[in-house]
Parts: structure tokens; C-alpha cells; sequence
């Protein structure tokens, strides 16, 4: 058997046709065609007013946080389990990033633990869907309205995800999502900012094209009043987009195939392992099905995914908590993220994964689970 990945992109002829023709004709004036109409189409899908392409998710956080105002010496608070992207665009603007504990049964951000961390330096809240799994929005806006705090939802593994029929990443100020080839969706690398509040939107935008403002008033041929960056997305990228969010349906109904399917595979170990679910109000798309190990199972998760690459099974591990990271301070206060990590993994979920690659990936996971060696 070859291995088989944790994730690859599903490419058809679709995306080859709109990328070959974005090299032969999306040059000169047309050479943000392609990406005028991703942004369309992705917005349309979000059912968000505004959208603006980037060449990663990690830009459009910066942007956001700078279109949301947020300076050198504020404070944001970020769960705890997540990649580190979430946390690294607080460290360019020079706030500060404050972690807090997540749930433990969506591993998502704990309102609680949220609300208890809020001092008067607290201005954003970064929430994240975590593997697709959904944050509890409502209690997450409450708290943010009743302090002033912005909402920034990041959306880099939730997409197609849903809260009370929400779409994640456009339920909060500003959402957020990625496109890197291991995503439900990809431009190879990229991501893009959705809000409905215009004014971000337009400072966002002046931002990512180094600073240039069409409404300027001294507005002219490379004319800025102040500096910007510039994490556009080519043309070439938005090309393969457009192809993509044109097959969105089917790509996020694979995901949730995938995910069932090895709901029932595994369901002879559910008594040892615990496979991510929808909780109350929300429909998840599972952008990863992942494992958590119950309490009291004995585990080594290093030793665990050595064994399955061992049997050309690519796994991934969970995320873990950002402040255990050297360039931060640790906080085991957050009991939650310092217990999970050590107990969770990710399984392959790739397009055109196969009944049977799932079935053996199964049967090689309850083998483990089932013999003295765990």
C-alpha cells in the first residue's frame, strides 16, 4: 500500500482550465480578474458584504487586527490550542497575546476562561474552530459587547462549519480563513478577510496594497499617505479559487462522508477514544477528524504516530497549548489545554481517500488500541 496522507487538494480538470487560463490571459488589465471574482464568490458563498483575497490566512489576520484598531501594548486573548498563526500577527502589531483554556468537549475557546482573563489593556478576542469544530458564539459575543471587545473569528479549518445555521467566519467583526493545500479548499497558499463592516474593509484593503488609498483626495500614480504591506493573492492563485468555491458543495460534503465513515469504523473502541462531534446548535464540517484518548487510557502519543507512520499512515498531532512554546510563559492554569494535547490526534482526510484506506487506517487504529502496547 502507498502511504496515505493526512491531506492533499482535490484538483480536477476545472481548476486546470481556469489556472492555464489565468497564465495565457490574466496579464495587464486583466490581471486581477480572476481575483475580483474569487472574492465574489467567496463572499456571496459566506454571506458576508466584504471580502478581500490574501496570499495567507496569517496576512489576513494582521490586517484584521490592524483594520480593528488594535496597537502595540493591547492585549488579546487566544485559546490556548490552536496553531500558532492565530498568535503570531498580535506579536508583529506588538500587543500581547493572552492565552486562555478551552473547552473540553469542543476544544474551543472557554467563554469563561474569556471573560475571567479581560483587564482594561483586553481589546479583541481571537476564536477559533478548531478543526472545524464550532466556538460557542453566543456566549462569546455577549461577553465581548458587554466589555467593547471586537471579535475576530478564525476560520482556517471551519469552513463550511455552522452556528445556528451561521456560517463561521462571518458571524464575528472580522473572519478569517485558509487556503493552503491541506485545507478543505485551497489556492495552493492564500487565505481571505470577510466582515460587513465597511470601514474595516476599506482599511484592510488600503493596508494590503501599501497603503494606497483610490479615495485619497492627493490620490495619484503611486501616491500613499502612509505605509502598508502587501499580502495580496496573485491572479494565478484566485484562479484556482474561483474553481474551488465553485465545488464547494461537494468538497465539504466529502469532509463530513469521511468523518462518518470513521465514526462507525472506530465505534468498537468508543469506550477508549472519543472522535470529534457536533455539540448544541452547531453543523461541522470536520475539516480533520480527530481522536482524543479518554482519561485513564494509557497513551504515549509519540510512540502512537511513529507506529502508524511506520504503516504508511500519515497522522498528525494535536495542537500544542501555545504558552507551553519557548517564546512564551507557561500557564498551566489552563488545566483544559495541558491535559488534551498530550492525548489527541488527527486522521487522514484527504478527497479521495478510499473506503478501503479508511478501513485499514481503522482496523491498524483499534489494533493499537486493543493490544498491551498502549
Amino acid at each position: 500500500m502507498k502511504r496515505i496522507p493526512i491531506n492533499k487538494p482535490s484538483i480536477t480538470s476545472k481548476e486546470i482550465e481556469y489556472v492555464n487560463d489565468a497564465i495565457a490571459n490574466g496579464w495587464g488589465e486583466k490581471c486581477y480578474d480572476y481575483i475580483h471574482k474569487f472574492e465574489k464568490l467567496f463572499r456571496d458563498y459566506q454571506d458576508s458584504k466584504y471580502s478581500l483575497a490574501t496570499s495567507s490566512c496569517t496576512g489576513a489576520m494582521h490586517l484584521a487586527l490592524m483594520a480593528m484598531g488594535i496597537k502595540e501594548g493591547d492585549e488579546v486573548i487566544v485559546p490556548e490550542i490552536t496553531w500558532i498563526a492565530s498568535a503570531e500577527p498580535i506579536l508583529y502589531i506588538g500587543a500581547k497575546p493572552v492565552f486562555v483554556d478551552v473547552l473540553d468537549d469542543t476544544w474551543c475557546i472557554d467563554p469563561i476562561s474569556f471573560k475571567n482573563s479581560i483587564t482594561k489593556k483586553t481589546k479583541a478576542v481571537i476564536v477559533v474552530h478548531l478543526y472545524g469544530n464550532v466556538a460557542n458564539m453566543d456566549e462569546i459575543i455577549e461577553i465581548a459587547k458587554s466589555n467593547n471587545i471586537k471579535i475576530l473569528e478564525d476560520a482556517a479549518e471551519g469552513l463550511g462549519s455552522k452556528y445556528k445555521n451561521l456560517k463561521c467566519g462571518s458571524i464575528g467583526d472580522i473572519g478569517v480563513f485558509s487556503f493552503h493545500g491541506t485545507k478543505t479548499m485551497t489556492t495552493g497558499e492564500g487565505g481571505i478577510l470577510v466582515t460587513n463592516n465597511e470601514s474595516y474593509y476599506k482599511k484592510a484593503k488600503i493596508l494590503n496594497d501599501h497603503g494606497r488609498n483610490s479615495e485619497d483626495p492627493e490620490n495619484k500614480p503611486y501616491w500613499m499617505r502612509d505605509y502598508g504591506y502587501k499580502y495580496k493573492m496573485s491572479n494565478l492563485q484566485a484562479a484556482l479559487g474561483c474553481a474551488q468555491v465553485e465545488r464547494i458543495e461537494e468538497l465539504l460534503l466529502k469532509k463530513i462522508s469521511i468523518h462518518n465513515i470513521y465514526k462507525t469504523f472506530l465505534s468498537p473502541i468508543s469506550d477508549k477514544v472519543i472522535i470529534n462531534k457536533n455539540s448544541k446548535d452547531t453543523d461541522c464540517i470536520f475539516w480533520l477528524p480527530t481522536l482524543l484518548i479518554k482519561k485513564g487510557i494509557r497513551f504515549n502519543r509519540d510512540k502512537f504516530l511513529k507506529q502508524m507512520s511506520d504503516l504508511k499512515i500519515e497522522m498528525r498531532p494535536f495542537f500544542y497549548p501555545l504558552s507551553i512554546l519557548p517564546m512564551f510563559s507557561e500557564n498551566k492554569n489552563n488545566l483544559v489545554s495541558y491535559n488534551i494535547y498530550k492525548r489527541g490526534f488527527n486522521l487522514p482526510s484527504f478527497h479521495e481517500i478510499t473506503y478501503e484506506e479508511q478501513l485499514y487506517i481503522s482496523d491498524k487504529v483499534i489494533q493499537y488500541f486493543n493490544s498491551t502496547k498502549c
